[in-house]
C-alpha cells in the first residue's frame, strides 16, 4: 500500500494579521502569542525564524502564481531599515541594505522603485545623489504599500479550515506527524476526540503535552464558525468540574449510534404500528413506542430507590437491548415490534460480526460522541447472554401485552467453545510476586499510591470495580474479636448495600485500613477512617493537592490504570507468566491466587449477606 503524500501547509488569516502587525512596527512577541501561538512558543527562536521563512516563502509563491512577484518582495520589506539620510542609495547598496542579494534585477528594481517613487530606473542603477522625501515620509508610504499588498495576497492565498482537511494542511508540520501517528489524521478526527475524551484528550498522543494541546483546542475554537466543528466547553474544564447539564450537551440526540437515552425513533420506526404489536386495549404500557416500552422493562430491573444510579445488572441489560434496538432501526429498517423470528437469528449472526464503525474502546463514557454499542465480536458465551436477555425482554412485552409473539424463544443458544482447565483467569503466585515487587517500588506520588490501593484492595476484597469505587469511608467499622488465648484485637469490617434492602459484609485486612489512613492525613483529614469528618470520603478517592476535598475515581479509571500496569508489570516478568499476564484483567485481580499447597483460592474473602447492614461493633463474619 503506497503511503499518501503529506498535505502542504496552508496560508490562513493569522499568517497575514501577523506580517501585517510586522509591517506596522508592532511587537514582534505580543502578536506570535496573537496570531500564531499554535506554531510553538516565542522564545524557541529557531522556530520562530523557520515559521517566518515559511510564511515568506508561501507568500512570494503566490505572488509569483499571480505573475506579480515584485508584489511579494515588497511585502518582505522591512521599512525600519530604511536609510534615514535623503541620500538615495544605488540599487546595489539597497538590494545589500534588504538582503536582495540572490534576487534578479528586476525583482531588485520592482522593490526599488516601490521604495522611492520619485527615482527612475537609470538613477536606481546608478545611485545618483538628488533629494528624496524624508525617511518617515517614505517608511510610511512603503507601509501602506505593503498592507495593500497584503489584503490583496490574503485575498488570493488565504484558506479557511474544513473538517475534512488533513491537520498537516494547517499545524505544524512536528505536530501533525504526532497526531497522525495516534490515528487523528484529519480536523473533524481531532474535534471528534477532544470531544470525546475531554480536557486531557492529548494523553495518548506521543510527544503532544498539555501546552501543544492547549494551543491547539484554543485555534480550533477561534476558527469554529469557518470550520463548523465546534469544541464543546466540557473540553477545557476539569473532569471535577463537570455538571451533567454540561455533559448533556456534549452529544445531541439523534438517530445514529447514541446511546439508548439518547437514541431518537423516527416516526415511521417508531413501533406504534409494529407488526406484532397486540391490541391497544389489552396493553398494560399505554399507547407507548418501542422505546418506551424499553424503558418500562428497564425499569422493572430496578430494586431499591429508584433516583439511585443502575446497577449493574440493570446496565447490562440496558447494552442488549439498545443493541437490538439500534440494529432493528439502522440495520434491519423495522421497528422492535416488527422483529419476527428470521430477524432474531440475523441479530445473532450480527453480534458475532459487527462493523468497524459499530466497534470501540471499552471504556469511552456513555456522554461521549467515541462511544460505540461494541467492542468488537461477542463470543458464543456473551451471545448466549445477549439472547438470554432478549428472551426474557419480549416475554416481559408480552407479559404486558405489548406484543404477541417472542422472536427469541425459538432459537438455540450459541454453544461455548471449552476452555482447557489451566487457563483458569486467575493470577499465579509467581506472577503476584512479581506484581507485589513492583507496587513497593512503584513511586510515592498520589496517582501511584492511589494504584497501589486500588489493586491491594481488589484482590484482598474480591470486590467489583463498580462496587469497590463506590466504597465510603463509613462502609468500614472497627470490630473487636477475641483471640483463643483470650486476648482481643480490633479489626475491620466493609459493608456493602445490594438489592432487596440486604446487605453483604467481610472483614478487610488492618494494613489497608491504616494504608488508607495514611492517605487521608497527607490530604489534612482525620487519621480515624471511620471520623465523622471522613464520611462521604471514597476508599478510592483521588487526593489530589489540588482539590478542596478528594472526589471519587471512576470504575473505568481504575480500569484502565491497573491494566496499563499489568501490562507493564509483564514486561519484568520472563516466559510464560510474563505472557499470560499481559491478557490479565481486573477480573483476574479479584479472583485472587492458587493456594500454594491446596490449588484453592486465597484471596477473595468469604462474603456474608445479612438482611439489615450492622451496627458498629458487631461481630465480624466468619
Amino acid at each position: 500500500m503506497t503511503k499518501s503524500p503529506a498535505p502542504s501547509r496552508r496560508l490562513h488569516s493569522g499568517h497575514f494579521a501577523f506580517m501585517r502587525a510586522l509591517a506596522q512596527g508592532l511587537d514582534e512577541r505580543a502578536s506570535w502569542d496573537r496570531y500564531l501561538r499554535l506554531e510553538g512558543e516565542h522564545s524557541d527562536r529557531r522556530t520562530v525564524r523557520r515559521t517566518i521563512a515559511w510564511i515568506r516563502d508561501a507568500f512570494a509563491a503566490a505572488a509569483k502564481r499571480e505573475n506579480k512577484p515584485g508584489s511579494a518582495r515588497l511585502i518582505l520589506l522591512d521599512p525600519a531599515r530604511l536609510p534615514a539620510a535623503p541620500q538615495q542609495p544605488s540599487l546595489a547598496e539597497f538590494a545589500a541594505a534588504q538582503g536582495m542579494e540572490e534576487f534578479s534585477e528586476a525583482e531588485q528594481l520592482e522593490a526599488y522603485e516601490e521604495a522611492y517613487p520619485p527615482r527612475g530606473r537609470k538613477g536606481a542603477r546608478e545611485g545618483g545623489a538628488g533629494q528624496g522625501a524624508s525617511a518617515s515620509t517614505r517608511r510610511g508610504r512603503l507601509i501602506e504599500r505593503q498592507l495593500e499588498a497584503l489584503r490583496w495576497l490574503q485575498g488570493l492565498a488565504a484558506h479557511d479550515p474544513r473538517p475534512g482537511d488533513r491537520v498537516g494542511a494547517w499545524l505544524h508540520p512536528l505536530v501533525a506527524a504526532r497526531l497522525e501517528r495516534a490515528g487523528l489524521l484529519t480536523l473533524s478526527d481531532l474535534v471528534e476526540r477532544i470531544n470525546g475524551a475531554g480536557a486531557r484528550w492529548w494523553v495518548p498522543v506521543a510527544g503532544v503535552g498539555a501546552r501543544k494541546a492547549a494551543r491547539i483546542v484554543e485555534w480550533l475554537q477561534a476558527h469554529e464558525a469557518v470550520l463548523g466543528a465546534r469544541v464543546g466547553p466540557h473540553a477545557v474544564q476539569r473532569r471535577s468540574d463537570w455538571t451533567v447539564d454540561t455533559l448533556i450537551g456534549v452529544m445531541p440526540p439523534a438517530t445514529a449510534l447514541r446511546p439508548f437515552e439518547k437514541f431518537l425513533l423516527p416516526t415511521a420506526l417508531d413501533g406504534r404500528a409494529g407488526r406484532f404489536r397486540a391490541p391497544l386495549e389489552r396493553c398494560r404500557l399505554g399507547d407507548v413506542d418501542d422505546h418506551a416500552a424499553l424503558a418500562a422493562w428497564l425499569r422493572s430491573k430496578q430494586r431499591g430507590r429508584p433516583d439511585r444510579e443502575p446497577s449493574a445488572t440493570q446496565r447490562a441489560y440496558r447494552k442488549e437491548a439498545e443493541r437490538l434496538l439500534l440494529w432493528a432501526i439502522l440495520e434491519r429498517k423495522k421497528p422492535l415490534s416488527s422483529l419476527a423470528v428470521e430477524d432474531a437469528a440475523a441479530f445473532t449472526s450480527f453480534l458475532g460480526h459487527p462493523p468497524a464503525a459499530w466497534c470501540g474502546p471499552r471504556h469511552r463514557q456513555r456522554w461521549s460522541p467515541l462511544w460505540r454499542p461494541f467492542e468488537g465480536p461477542l463470543s458464543p458465551a456473551a451471545r448466549r447472554h445477549a439472547l438470554t436477555v432478549l428472551r426474557g425482554l419480549f416475554a416481559f412485552l408480552m407479559d404486558q401485552g405489548y406484543v404477541t409473539g417472542n422472536p427469541f424463544a425459538a432459537l438455540a443458544p450459541p454453544v461455548p467453545a471449552q476452555r482447557p482447565l489451566e487457563e483458569g483467569r486467575t493470577l499465579t503466585l509467581a506472577q503476584w510476586e512479581g506484581i507485589e515487587g513492583l507496587l513497593q517500588v512503584h513511586g510515592d506520588t498520589e496517582p501511584r499510591r492511589r494504584l497501589r490501593r486500588g489493586m491491594r484492595w481488589l484482590r484482598a476484597t474480591g470486590l467489583r470495580l463498580a462496587e469497590l469505587t463506590r466504597l465510603k469511608c463509613e462502609d468500614l467499622q472497627p470490630v473487636e474479636s477475641q483471640a483463643a488465648d483470650g486476648s482481643r484485637a480490633t479489626g475491620w469490617v466493609l459493608t456493602l448495600g445490594a438489592s432487596g434492602g440486604r446487605s453483604r459484609q467481610a472483614s478487610v485486612p488492618q494494613e489497608l485500613v491504616d494504608e488508607l489512613a495514611e492517605e487521608l492525613v497527607r490530604f489534612g483529614l482525620d487519621r480515624a477512617v471511620s471520623a465523622p469528618g471522613n464520611r462521604g470520603i471514597h476508599v478510592m478517592a483521588r487526593f489530589d493537592a489540588a482539590l478542596a476535598r478528594p472526589v471519587a475515581w471512576s470504575a473505568s479509571g481504575l480500569y484502565q490504570a491497573i491494566k496499563a500496569f499489568l501490562v507493564k508489570a509483564a514486561d519484568h516478568i520472563e516466559g510464560e507468566e510474563g505472557q499470560r499476564l499481559r491478557k490479565a484483567s481486573t477480573h483476574w485481580v479479584r479472583h485472587g491466587v492458587p493456594h500454594p499447597k491446596t490449588g484453592g483460592r486465597t484471596s477473595s474473602p468469604r462474603w456474608v449477606e445479612v438482611v439489615t447492614s450492622n451496627a458498629p461493633g458487631a461481630d465480624p463474619p466468619r
